[in-house]
């Protein structure tokens, strides 16, 4: 009986998993592997995505053992560990869905010519982007760097896919000449939950974790939500977002799936809401093609000329302040609370976050970009430091140098009755609808022990606006 291993990275799903999908098509025994990847040039999973992990993998484990198989877990160096399983079962074939960082790729080109050399089927899918990014190109040949005109390109080309059905079926695979099962790691001997202590408790209230979550998820933004999502997604106050990331991260749902399920509920009355939604799908692909181009996006400026930014030294406390959210603006603080208690923010506070250290604090944004990396749950390889170069004004479709979000302004705009600033800041919760947006002048805040603000935004906005400067007259 022919072996097949398919080897699951980012795309923690039974649906629309290609190659779950082909190794189903071929029949014979499948060996489904994980690995927890140890090599070196793999960056480390921040500490939210290891709560995540831990949790998508015993989902995936239960939805697997009902199709007949098994989920099989190592760590180590993933290359070697494939080649191992390849070995062990005397399987002929390997298949795997795509990624697009370089020592990603680098380490599935190194395995595909290994298996060539030992003639062995090898073959990958698309299957968690919904454009490649070589499928997307300039007039000229190249690739995109404002967002605009490459998700116009994507719109212009064949429609995505149709998602492909689960496997209804699997046979495990055993170990060749024989009738044992290849071995697997116990999933909490790798130690991905917090322990000492156990930080975790407002992930667990506020996440579901794997393919089931997923689509709960998917299901109630568009059944309940999508009506409201032009205008609501930009409240923090309010339920309006999809809080699809941490899912479409993982891979416990394609963004084919996405699109293919918003597609079917389009009406008249939420077209408009419905293109906007695409357009941050979009925003994801964009992210990719950064990346796939631009390898060290979360170690250099895009914009080199950032290279020779001026950056406040002896910053420890002020980053401190930022990262426990005590900065004593409460639009700030409330994001870096919700940050810390749920592993997730807002898009429009992240925004607002990210510019008060980068602009006010002047603290590079590689800072901001590790922080982020190792408390989201949906924190990936492309989105987070794209994110934070284009706050910064360093990253490819950038906000320009000068745009420095007032947080003050910002609540006030986007939260205007505090519900969102009070849910994450107690200390608050006495104050009226004028006082919470500028607490320090109130005694109510001082006494429940909420912090004065630890700079002046207008003096610190200013100090940013001349560093800018600075680095735009070098480079003319």
């Amino acid at each position: 009986m022919t072996t097949t291993v398919v080897w699951l990275r980012d795309d923690l799903r039974l649906h629309d998993n290609p190659a779950l999908h082909e190794a189903a098509e071929r029949g014979g025994q499948t060996a489904v592997l994980y690995v927890l990847d140890e090599a070196r040039d793999i960056r480390p999973l921040g500490a939210a995505a290891r709560w995540w992990l831990h949790h998508s993998l015993q989902v995936l484990e239960e939805k697997l053992r009902g199709t007949g198989t098994q989920l099989i877990l190592r760590r180590g160096n993933a290359t070697v560990v494939v080649k191992d399983l390849v070995e062990e079962t005397g399987a002929e074939t390997v298949l795997w869905n795509r990624r697009y960082g370089l020592a990603e790729r680098t380490a599935d080109a190194n395995l595909k010519e290994w298996a060539q050399k030992q003639g062995i089927h090898a073959q990958s899918f698309q299957a968690n982007l919904m454009f490649e990014p070589w499928q997307v190109k300039t007039g000229q040949g190249g690739n995109y760097k404002v967002f605009t005109p490459f998700w116009r390109a994507c719109l212009a080309q064949p429609e995505p896919r149709e998602p492909l059905p689960a496997p209804e079926e699997l046979k495990p695979a055993k170990l060749a000449g024989t009738n044992r099962k290849p071995s697997s790691d116990n999933l909490d001997a790798w130690q991905l939950l917090p322990t000492a202590p156990d930080w975790a408790g407002g992930l667990r209230a506020e996440w579901t974790p794997g393919e089931v979550g997923a689509h709960q998820r998917l299901d109630e933004f568009l059944d309940e939500r999508l009506t409201d999502y032009v205008d609501g997604r930009e409240r923090p106050d309010k339920e309006s977002t999809s809080r699809l990331s941490p899912h479409l991260r993982f891979g416990e749902i394609s963004p084919f799936q996405i699109w293919h399920a918003a597609k079917a509920s389009r009406t008249a009355d939420v077209a408009h809401e419905l293109q906007t939604f695409g357009s941050e799908v979009g925003w994801r692909e964009f992210c990719w093609q950064l990346l796939y181009y631009n390898p060290d996006l979360a170690y250099r400026n895009y914009r080199r000329e950032y290279d020779a930014f001026e950056w406040e030294k002896d910053t420890d406390d002020d980053v401190r302040a930022w990262q426990q959210g005590r900065t004593g603006y409460p639009m700030v603080d409330a994001g870096m609370r919700q940050l810390w208690e749920t592993g997730w923010m807002h898009n429009r506070v992240r925004m607002v976050t990210a510019s008060f250290l980068i602009k006010n604090l002047l603290v590079g944004w590689r800072v901001g970009e590790q922080w982020f990396w190792d408390t989201l749950v949906d924190a990936d390889a492309a989105n987070n430091p794209a994110n934070w170069q284009w706050v910064a004004g360093s990253g490819a479709d950038a906000a320009p140098y000068f745009r420095i979000f007032n947080p003050v302004t910002q609540s006030r705009k986007f939260d205007p009755d505090g519900a969102y600033l009070r849910r994450f800041l107690p200390e608050l919760s006495e104050l009226d609808s004028k006082d919470v947006h500028r607490p320090w002048n109130s005694p109510g805040a001082a006494a429940a022990g909420y912090p004065m603000p630890i700079v002046d935004l207008g003096e610190t906005r200013q100090r940013a606006l001349d560093a800018y400067a600075k680095v735009k007259d070098r480079s003319r």
